[in-house]
C-alpha cells in the first residue's frame, strides 16, 4: 500500500509539521528549562542545531513525494550556477551596504563615533572571526531554514496564488516556527506586544525580499541562503546598537517595500513566479 501523498496541500502540510516538529524536538533541551524540565543535555552550537527542522523536513517530503528526483532537485539548487552568480553577489553586499548606511546614520543621529570594528564578529561566539561567522550563519540558518522555507514550500505555495499571497502564507508557517524561541532566546523573552509586532512585520519584510531574490534568481536555494546568513550576521553583530537594529529594519522595509512597488504582488520579479525548484513561469 502506498503512502505517497498527492503533491499540492498535503505535502506542504506534512512539510511544515515535520519542520516544527524536529526543530522543537531539537531544541527542547533549551525551551523545557522554562518548564521546570532540566534533565536534558544542551550541545554545542545547540541553538543552530534546530534550523535542521526545515532542511530535513523538506527532503523528506521531497523523497515521499517524487522520489530521488525531488531531493535531487533541492540539491542543485543550493549550488552556483552561472545564470545565480551575480544574484548570490547581490544577496551579500546589499545587507553590508545596509548595515554600513545605518553605522553612518548612528554617528550622524544617535552621536555614535563611526566605527566598524566589530563588524560581523558575534558576542556569542567569539572566537568566531567575521567570515567564520558568516559561514556559520549560511551552513546553519541559511541552508538549513531557506531548503525547507523557500527551496520546497515556495514553489508549491505559488503554483496555488500570487507571490505576495504565498509569501505571507509561507510567514505564517516561518514565524510559528519560532515560537519555542520566545521561552529561552534573551532578545525574544524580553519583547513585549509592540516588539513582537515589529518582529512580525520584519518577517514579513524579510519574507518579500526572499521571494523576489528567489524568483529572480530562478529558485536559487543559495542566493536565498546568502541573504538569510548576511541578514543574520549584520543584526547580530557585536557592532550592533539598538540605533543600528531600528535603521537597518527601516531600510529593509524601504527596500521591501520598493521591490512589492516595482515588481508587482503578483510575481515578485520580472521573471515570473517559481513553482518548481529551476523552473519560473510567467502566468
Amino acid at each position: 500500500m502506498s503512502v505517497r501523498p498527492a503533491p499540492g496541500l498535503h505535502s506542504l502540510s506534512i512539510f511544515f509539521v515535520l519542520a516544527w516538529a524536529i526543530s522543537w524536538l531539537i531544541w527542547s533541551p533549551l525551551w523545557l528549562p522554562r518548564f521546570g524540565i532540566n534533565v536534558l543535555p544542551v550541545l554545542p552550537f545547540h541553538h543552530a542545531l534546530g534550523a535542521l527542522g526545515p532542511i530535513t523536513a523538506a527532503f523528506i517530503v521531497s523523497a515521499i513525494e517524487s522520489g530521488s528526483a525531488g531531493p535531487a532537485r533541492l540539491l542543485g539548487a543550493m549550488g552556483v550556477r552561472r545564470d545565480n552568480a551575480l544574484w548570490a553577489v547581490v544577496a551579500l553586499v546589499a545587507p553590508l551596504l545596509i548595515f554600513v548606511l545605518a553605522v553612518v546614520g548612528a554617528s550622524v543621529f544617535d552621536a555614535r563615533p563611526f566605527s566598524m570594528v566589530g563588524a560581523g564578529l558575534s558576542n556569542e561566539f567569539p572566537k568566531f572571526s567575521a567570515l567564520g561567522f558568516l559561514v556559520y550563519n549560511v551552513v546553519t540558518f541559511g541552508f538549513g531554514e531557506e531548503t525547507g522555507w523557500r527551496g520546497f514550500a515556495l514553489p508549491r505555495l505559488q503554483a496555488r496564488h500570487s507571490a505576495l499571497v504565498s509569501t505571507l502564507l509561507l510567514t505564517v508557517g516561518w514565524a510559528i516556527w519560532h515560537v519555542p524561541l520566545f521561552f529561552y532566546r534573551p532578545g525574544y523573552v524580553s519583547m513585549g506586544v509592540a516588539g513582537i509586532g515589529g518582529w512580525l512585520f520584519s518577517l514579513v519584510t524579510g519574507s518579500v525580499l526572499l521571494t523576489w531574490m528567489f524568483n529572480e534568481s530562478r529558485g536559487s536555494i543559495l542566493v536565498v541562503a546568502l541573504f538569510h546568513a548576511a541578514i543574520d550576521v549584520a543584526f547580530t553583530s557585536s557592532l550592533t546598537s539598538p540605533f543600528i537594529v531600528s535603521a537597518s529594519g527601516a531600510l529593509i522595509t524601504l527596500w521591501g517595500i520598493a521591490v512589492l512597488l516595482i515588481a508587482g504582488p503578483r510575481y515578485l520579479s520580472r521573471s515570473g513566479r517559481v513553482v518548481q525548484v529551476r523552473d519560473a513561469v510567467g502566468i
